[in-house]
């Protein structure tokens, strides 16, 4: 084994104090961390925070699944992100349904679930595309196909 990162199982998604962070392979064969911007809905460099993450699970540290991650960073973009367009209509649709379950004082149903988890996959890979080509260094809308 070298010492390569490349050749580690450090990287990975997370949830960081409720906040969704990704660690991801670098192309010199290191480690870069990014956080999710609830104000913009881009990705910031979170590097300070890669010896936390991997020393000191537990707490408010948590492993997410691929899958997980998405939904997770779509929740917090859909609450936290303003903004006009297909991707804040697809947001506003999530919302009417937990506004409705909610107000029902219900659980979702099957129906709703998968609605929601396929209309946040969408707008994950939408989201991370449009950053990619504003130049956002930590997006990747390849994360939903995961």
């Amino acid at each position: 084994m070298t010492d390569d990162v490349q050749d580690s199982e450090l990287f990975g998604y997370f949830d960081y104090y409720e906040t969704p962070v990704k660690l991801v392979p670098t192309p010199e064969g290191g480690l870069a961390a990014w956080r999710l911007d609830r104000e913009t809905g881009g990705w910031q460099p979170a590097n300070d925070l890669v010896d936390e993450i991997l020393f000191a699970m537990g707490g408010d540290i948590f492993v997410r699944s691929p899958e997980r991650f998405v939904q997770r960073t779509e929740e917090e973009r859909g609450r936290y992100v303003k903004g006009e367009g297909p991707i804040f209509a697809l947001y506003e649709t999530v919302r009417a349904i937990e506004d409705a379950a909610i107000a029902e004082q219900r659980p979702y149903t099957v129906e709703e679930v998968a609605l929601i988890t396929g209309i946040r996959r969408r707008t994950f890979v939408m989201f991370e595309e449009q950053l990619r080509q504003a130049g956002d260094p930590g997006a990747d809308p390849t994360i939903a196909a995961s």
